[in-house]
C-alpha cells in the first residue's frame, strides 16, 4: 500500500514540476538560475521518499564560479543531490538525454549543457566550450566525473573531462559527496538519512594538461576517504533511529 501511495505521490509531484518547471523556462530559456529552481523542486520530494537529507557547506564556501563533482549512484539523486545546488549552476549531461520526450527538452530549456560522449573529438569540443562559458559567464557546472551510475559499487574511476574543463577554465573543483543510498525502498517508511556535504575546494590555477592524470587521482583519494566516512555516519544514524523506535 506504502508503495502504491508515494508511487502515485511521486507521480504527481513530478508532473507538477514538469509543467511549472517547462513553463517557467519557456518564459526565461537557458537562465542560469533554471536549475537551481528545479533542484529545489525536485529535493522538495525526499521527505516524501521518506528520506532525510543532510547538506553541509564549509564554513568558508566559495561564491565563485567552479566545477562540482559529485558522486553519481542511482535515480535517487534527483531528489538528494539537487538539495545542494546553488544558483548560478548548470549540469552537463548525456546528449541522448535530449531525446527523452518532455524531460529532455526541459533539461536543454534549463540551460544544462549536452555532450556526446561516444564522439570524442565532438566531446572535447563541448569541454571547451563548457570552459568558456565557465569564464564569460561566471558559472558553475555540475558533473558527475563517473560517467555512469554506480549503484552501490562505491566510487568509480573517474574520466578525465571534467578535470580538463576546470584546469581550461582556471576554476576551482569542488567535491561534493552523497552517502550510500542503494538501499532506499518506497515501500519501507524510513529510509534513513543521506547526508550530503560540499568538500573545500581544490585549486587547479596554475595546473596544464599534463596534471590531469595527478588531479584526478589525488581528488578521487579525497572523496573515496570522504565517502566511507559518510556511509559509516549515515549507517549509525540509521541504526541509531531503529533502536529508538
Amino acid at each position: 500500500m506504502l508503495l502504491i501511495v508515494r508511487c502515485l505521490l511521486l507521480a504527481v509531484m513530478l508532473v507538477f514540476a514538469f509543467l511549472f518547471g517547462g513553463l517557467y523556462c519557456l518564459l526565461r530559456p537557458l537562465h542560469r538560475d533554471n536549475v537551481h529552481m528545479f533542484a529545489k523542486l525536485f529535493s522538495a520530494v525526499a521527505p516524501v521518499l521518506g528520506i532525510k537529507v543532510i547538506v553541509r557547506r564549509p564554513a568558508g564556501e566559495s561564491k565563485g564560479p567552479c566545477v562540482y563533482l559529485a558522486n553519481h549512484q542511482n535515480n535517487y539523486d534527483m531528489f538528494t543531490h539537487t538539495a545542494a545546488v546553488p544558483k548560478g549552476t548548470v549540469s552537463l549531461g548525456k546528449k541522448s538525454i535530449l531525446w527523452m520526450p518532455l524531460f529532455g527538452q526541459i533539461y536543454w530549456l534549463s540551460g544544462n549543457i549536452l555532450i556526446d560522449r561516444k564522439n570524442r573529438s565532438k566531446a572535447f569540443d563541448t569541454m571547451a566550450k563548457t570552459a568558456q562559458k565557465i569564464k564569460e559567464k561566471c558559472l558553475s557546472v555540475w558533473i558527475f566525473p563517473e560517467g555512469t551510475r554506480s549503484r552501490g559499487r562505491g566510487l568509480l574511476p573517474f574520466k578525465a573531462g571534467a578535470f580538463h574543463t576546470a584546469i581550461a577554465a582556471g576554476v576551482p573543483m569542488v567535491p561534493v559527496l552523497a552517502s550510500n543510498q542503494s538501499d532506499i525502498r518506497l515501500n519501507r517508511w524510513n529510509n534513513g538519512v543521506v547526508i550530503i556535504e560540499v568538500m573545500d575546494p581544490v585549486e587547479t590555477k596554475g595546473l596544464g594538461k599534463d596534471s590531469v592524470k595527478e588531479l584526478a587521482g589525488r581528488v578521487h583519494k579525497i572523496m573515496e576517504e570522504k565517502l566511507a566516512q559518510l556511509n559509516a555516519e549515515a549507517s549509525a544514524m540509521m541504526s541509531k533511529t531503529a533502536a529508538q523506535g
